[in-house]
Order: structure tokens, then C-alpha cells, then sequence
């Protein structure tokens, strides 16, 4: 079982009426300016729980699609083409008065899922505004990101190989973002940004979501019965280095480490320590069939006094860790009774012990934006 971070995609926005800020030229502009405001409209009252819209409504809108977060997919993915086809025109605008000034009266507002500052109070969310058309863009680019994630979490239970494929799509958005849409982000050196619009978050993302693709695949292949103790532990040990680059990535931004919520970074070294107390458990037991049980003994003593250390607060989490807990406890058991009663075997401590090599067998699937040109022409 794994564990699962489900608040990524709970962001929330303001309302946005291009037509009614921007003036157009022509009726096709003003037609686009329109779609652009319409197809925004429909995910604003989606992820801000204010649609009127019931289910088999939004199912046959939708083309029959039950699954929320595929509805949700299919609405960002009609509004993107859109949105990247607006900024492009924005873009060879000469005035910059002018762009700044349609910008600031647009009021591109967001809220945060993870910065440490965004938490409900009895006024709701903090929404931060930046006067960039691609803050729209990335915000919109995370919420792509994290929708894909949490459709992956919905196949868990019924296919793992779709789930993990998935996880990788997700990876690939997110190394989309981190890499060519942020970097064109420029605010004011004054403006407050929420953690989704910064690379290192978006980076960390790429690997956390190929983190979790690998950990389906493990799974899948635990599952089968079919692998080797070896292998199993070092694609769990993969798992716990992917999360290793997440964490660098995150503080290889200037102070991003001290912007993000403690609850997101307890869910990435929780799950570090849960895979490597799994992969430990099946690096033992590659020990314990090589014929060097005390040595098997000594890893899993070390590991379990390390993971009890690192028992996660939340309670659906520390469940899970108590779990495997137990059943490395369990394994302990038996081999110190083996041990003891057969090999009497010298049980090895610290630097002594082995540690599994980890390997890596994931990749992103690169996302390739849509591309939707149609001439805009504006009144400046």
C-alpha cells in the first residue's frame, strides 16, 4: 500500500472575463476572447465547488467520462490550445504599458494546495495575484499536473500498469513546467508567489510522480510472486533515491524549502523511509537465502530501529508505516529464531551492514502541448 498526498489539485481562482478587459480588433478576436473566458469558466466553477452542473450532466458534456478528474482532464486540455494561442498574440503587442495595464485589471488570482502560508482561515483561502498572462499559464500547467496524479491514485485499485503510466504523464507536465514555462515567469521582485509557481516545486513533482510510477511497478511485480528478493530491493531503493532528488529539488530553490507546507514535506521523507524500510525487508531476505542469515538479522534490526523514529503524524499514514512495521518485525523474529537455533551466526552492526543499490526503471512521458493558431488582433 502506498502513501497517498491527495490535496494537490484543491487550488481555487477568481473569476476571469477576458472580453471584458481586452479589447479586440475583429469578431474573430472577440469570438476567441469569449471561448477563452467560457472554457475557464467551466474549471473555475469546477475546482471552486460552485458548478450547478449534475453528474450525468457533466457526464454527457464530457462524452460519457464518470471519472472526475478525466472530466477535469478533458476541460484543461480544451483550455490550454486556447490560453498558449492568447499569450503568443499578447506577446507581439509593442506597448508594454499596454500589456501591463490589461494584465493588472485581469486580477490573475490563485490559491496554493502546498506553500505554508495559504492554510484557511475564517476568510477561506489566501489568493495570490501576479500581473504575468503566464502565471495563468502555469498555474493551469499544475493543475494539469496534479489532475493526471490523482487520476493515477484512482487506478491503484483496479490497474496498476494504467496507474503507473499515468504517474509518468503526470512527471512529464510537471518537468514541462519546471523547465519551459516558469522560467518565462518574471513578477516583480516584491510579488508573493505560491509554491506551485516556482521550478523547484514543479521539479520535485517530476520526481515524486516517477517516484510513485516505480513504486506501482514494485508493487505489480510483488504482486506477480515472480521477482527476486535482490531486484525488489532495489527498485524499492530507486523509490527512496527518486525521493531523494524530489527533496534536493525542492531546496535547491532560494528559501522554497521554508515556503512549503510541513504537512507535503512529511508526505515526501515518509514515504522515503516507508521504501526503504521495504526495501531493506526484501534485501534481508536476499541476505537470509544467500546463506548469511546474521547478517539478514542485523539489517532488519537496524532498519526497524530507524523507521520507528520516522513514524509519520498523520494517522492514514502512520498506519501504513505501523503495518510494514509489523510484518518486518515479524520477519526479524523468525530469522533471529533461526539464527539462534541453527547458524549462530555473529549479527553485524553499523558500518558493518550492507545497503541495497537502487535502481531506476522509469522515465516521463514528455508532454507536447497542443498548438492552436488562430490570428488575434487587438485594439490598443
Amino acid at each position: 500500500m502506498m502513501l497517498q498526498y491527495r490535496d494537490l489539485a484543491k487550488l481555487k481562482t477568481k473569476k476571469i472575463v477576458f472580453e471584458d478587459v481586452i479589447a479586440a480588433r475583429d469578431s474573430a478576436t472577440l469570438e476567441h476572447l469569449k471561448e477563452l473566458s467560457s472554457k475557464r469558466r467551466v474549471i473555475e466553477e469546477s475546482i471552486n465547488r460552485t458548478s450547478y452542473i449534475t453528474e450525468a450532466i457533466a457526464r454527457e458534456i464530457s462524452g460519457g467520462l464518470t471519472s472526475r478528474c478525466e472530466q477535469e482532464r478533458l476541460r484543461l486540455e480544451q483550455y490550454l490550445p486556447l490560453l498558449e494561442n492568447f499569450i503568443s498574440h499578447a506577446d507581439l503587442i509593442s506597448s508594454n504599458r499596454q500589456k501591463v495595464q490589461w494584465t493588472s485589471q485581469l486580477k490573475i488570482r490563485w490559491s496554493s494546495a502546498t506553500s505554508s502560508s495559504s492554510f484557511f482561515d475564517l476568510r477561506g483561502p489566501k489568493f495570490f495575484q501576479i500581473d504575468n498572462l503566464r502565471f495563468e499559464l502555469v498555474m493551469i500547467h499544475f493543475l494539469y499536473g496534479a489532475t493526471l496524479r490523482e487520476r493515477a491514485l484512482e487506478f491503484l485499485s483496479t490497474d496498476l500498469k494504467q496507474s503507473a503510466f499515468i504517474f509518468r504523464e503526470a512527471a512529464g507536465v510537471f518537468h514541462y513546467l519546471a523547465h519551459d514555462v516558469i522560467p518565462s515567469l518574471q513578477s516583480p521582485i516584491s510579488a508573493e508567489r505560491p509554491s506551485e509557481a516556482s521550478s523547484a516545486l514543479s521539479a520535485a513533482m517530476s520526481f515524486i510522480c516517477l517516484a510513485e510510477a516505480q513504486a506501482v511497478y514494485t508493487r505489480r511485480a510483488e504482486e506477480k510472486g515472480n521477482t527476486g528478493f535482490g531486484v525488489l530491493a532495489k527498485l524499492h531503493y530507486g523509490v527512496v533515491e527518486l525521493l531523494g532528488e524530489a527533496t534536493s529539488a525542492i531546496h535547491s530553490g532560494t528559501g522554497e524549502g521554508k515556503t512549503i507546507s510541513s504537512r507535503f514535506l512529511e508526505f515526501i521523507s515518509s514515504c522515503k523511509a516507508l521504501h526503504e524500510l521495504r526495501s531493506k525487508k526484501h534485501h534481508a531476505e536476499g541476505l537470509r537465502n544467500d546463506g548469511q542469515v546474521g547478517v539478514s538479522v542485523g539489517v532488519l534490526c537496524d532498519i526497524l530501529i530507524s523507521s520507528k523514529k520516522k513514524m509519520p503524524a498523520e494517522d492514514s499514514w502512520k498506519a501504513v508505516f505501523k503495518n510494514e512495521i509489523e510484518i518486518v518485525a515479524n520477519t526479524l523474529r523468525k530469522f533471529e529464531h533461526e539464527n539462534e537455533f541453527v547458524w549462530h551466526e555473529k549479527i553485524p552492526h553499523g558500518d558493518e551492514l550492507p545497503s541495497p543499490q537502487g535502481i531506476k526503471i522509469v522515465e516521463i512521458v514528455p508532454f507536447k502541448p497542443k498548438k492552436w493558431e488562430r490570428e488575434l488582433a487587438f485594439r490598443l
